[in-house]
């Protein structure tokens, strides 16, 4: 028995060993490939010689966007984020400065893979465009398909290419939800919801089967502005009527009849694209504009993430000696506490706004937003440090992008202008909650609530029971108070009177070319508008000792990850690398 037991001891020891042997190895192995990879991120250069001429392809991948959303899994091991994104300021820096660049002598608009962009977006896109035109130099839109949005910018093209199967699909704009008052009454839930404003139907579908007139008005109306825009550029970049867009949507049916349903041919008969050409015809055009690569097998071209490695340094570079204006970034609905990039936390983003209040080297902040709101407590928290950045002498511009309703405009009142394109959705002064409660629900299935407490709210938060009559009391009374602080906050940021602002609350969402009408938006302009705005009101504040001491380019004010520093806007970490890698070689002669 002694010996049976030996031998089990023995093998024990032997796979434990052989197993401790192994974990060591795979540890090892897996150093070692970390080692590769640091050494590969520090040593391999990832700048490429470019042509003398070349066509920069912008390839616009997944949503355009002020900032880049960070989840579990972004990174430079992940990737940047686990759904495409493309940042609205990298797309505007490319075409900018590719304009001024003699190596690039034609730009490639490639949609194909581009996401949702909002429309402010998208004509500050094509605004771009137009100054790279005024170089003299061509752009080029080719695709199989061209659908609203990626249409709406390659209506910027010297010429836009189709190819012969594919279309242009234009619908309008439109909002059209599911309602389900009648799907909780058949399951009995209750939807308990407290509001305060006519136009504030967020949670219409809980509490209705179909949009309220209210809600109609108000939608279509914000909608029509933002159409007009839309189809107002179009027209104009193609020598259009506007009336002619609307045709060619509302009549498809009649049109496609008259050229057998070839919808290639009834874009082009239409005036919409240029020529009918193949993937191949528009590379051998585009070898004859720019010429041959390399290969042989295609044009000289330039993607756009390569373009941005070489040229973000050069972008970055700012005068030590001068102050900064301070861009932060809000984006995504607002939260309390601490989010990550693509939300905004009451605390993360009150802190960054701290941050360029104490920041010496911060004259004036730019709040750039883009927000369909959140929480009102959080939208206070960050709300009053930009007063206090104010009281503190520095200038705060609140610059909207495409949204930035109801909590973003909480956020945006306290500061000294705000910016705006016509086409940004804004507005939205109500406030709201809901509670649900399971009762009737659970009570059909023969389960029950029941018991007992010290006071008449013990339990009143418990979904399984009926809504405690003093809670939805209360809550109400919660609403109503916090309506009538976000009023005054917009008086009092607005030097509006407090019936004024009543008028054009009540929830309702405007389009910016009718908020700035009502008082709501001071000017239209881009980030960059905003950026020069700030500087320009730093130097009017500080006098004529402080001329020429404000550099308009901005400084990001970035958190404390090290991944969101970078992605805030600071040089890229392809820049810091090349740094880091010029110093070893000149310090050991690498």
């Amino acid at each position: 028995m002694k010996f049976l037991f030996k031998i089990i001891g023995n093998l024990i020891r032997g796979f434990w060993h052989g197993l401790t042997v192994c974990r060591v190895i795979i540890g090892n192995l897996i150093f070692l490939a970390l080692i590769v990879i640091l050494f590969s991120i520090f040593f391999y250069d990832t700048e490429k010689d470019f042509p003398d001429e070349a066509a920069l392809i912008l390839s616009l991948q997944g949503d355009i966007v002020i900032q880049k959303t960070e989840t579990i899994f972004s990174g430079q091991l992940f990737g940047e984020s686990t759904r495409e994104e493309t940042l609205l300021k990298d797309v505007i820096d490319a075409i900018d400065h590719a304009g001024d660049d003699q190596r690039i002598q034609a730009l490639v608009l490639d949609l194909d893979d581009m996401g949702s962009a909002g429309i402010s977006k998208l004509q500050h896109i094509g605004e771009a465009l137009k100054r790279f035109k005024e170089s003299g130099k061509t752009i080029i839109a080719s695709g199989d398909i061209y659908n609203q949005r990626q249409y709406y910018l390659a209506a910027h093209a010297d010429h836009i290419y189709m190819h012969p199967m594919g279309g242009v699909f234009l619908t309008g704009f439109g909002i059209y939800r599911q309602y389900f008052k009648a799907a909780l009454e058949k399951l009995l839930i209750q939807f308990h919801v407290f509001r305060v404003g006519t136009y504030k139907s967020a949670l219409e579908p809980f509490l209705r089967d179909d949009m309220s007139k209210y809600a109609k008005e108000a939608n279509l109306a914000w909608l029509t502005v933002l159409w007009d825009a839309f189809k107002g550029d179009i027209a104009e970049m193609r020598g259009l009527d506007p009336d002619g867009i609307d045709d060619y949507i509302n009549n498809v049916s009649e049109l496609l009849a008259r050229v057998e349903g070839d919808t290639a041919q009834m874009a082009l008969d239409y005036g919409l694209v240029d020529e009918l050409k193949t993937r191949d015809e528009v590379k051998d055009e585009l070898i004859r504009l720019v010429g041959v690569d390399e290969d042989k097998d295609s044009f000289e071209q330039i993607q756009l993430d390569e373009y941005l490695a070489v040229i973000k340094p050069e972008l970055m570079r700012t005068d030590p000696d001068k102050s900064k204006v301070g861009v932060i970034v809000a984006r995504g609905i607002i939260l309390d506490g601490t989010q990550p990039a693509g939300k905004i936390g009451g605390d993360s983003l009150s802190d960054l706004i701290r941050k360029a209040r104490r920041d010496d080297k911060i004259a004036a902040v730019v709040l750039r937003i883009d927000s369909p709101g959140g929480s009102a407590l959080a939208s206070e928290t960050i709300r009053k440090e930009v007063e206090l950045t104010r009281q503190a002498g520095k200038p705060v511009i609140a610059s909207m992008s495409s949204v930035s309703a109801s909590g973003g405009y909480w956020i945006s009142s306290a500061a000294d202008e705000i910016w705006a394109s016509p086409t940004t959705i804004t507005g939205s002064i109500g406030i709201y909650g809901a509670f649900v409660t399971l009762e009737k629900s659970l009570d059909s299935l023969g389960i029950h609530s029941d018991g007992v407490g010290t006071t008449r709210l013990a339990g009143a938060f418990d979904p399984t029971r009926p809504l405690n009559t003093t809670v939805a009391d209360s809550m109400q009374q919660i609403i109503e108070n916090n309506y009538r602080r976000f009023i005054r906050l917009v008086s009092e940021g607005r030097n509006l009177e407090m019936q004024d602002v009543e008028k054009i609350a009540q929830g309702r969402v405007w389009a910016g070319k009718t908020a700035r009408e009502l008082g709501l938006v001071d000017k239209f302009g881009n980030l960059q508008d905003a950026i020069q705005s700030a500087a320009d009101m730093d130097l009017r504040r500080a006098g004529p000792d402080r001329q020429g001491k404000t550099d308009q380019r901005a400084e990001s004010i970035s958190g404390c990850r090290f991944q969101q520093y970078f992605r805030a806007g600071h040089p890229p970490a392809g820049s810091v690398v090349r740094e880091f890698r010029r110093k070893i070689k000149a310090n050991f002669g690498i």
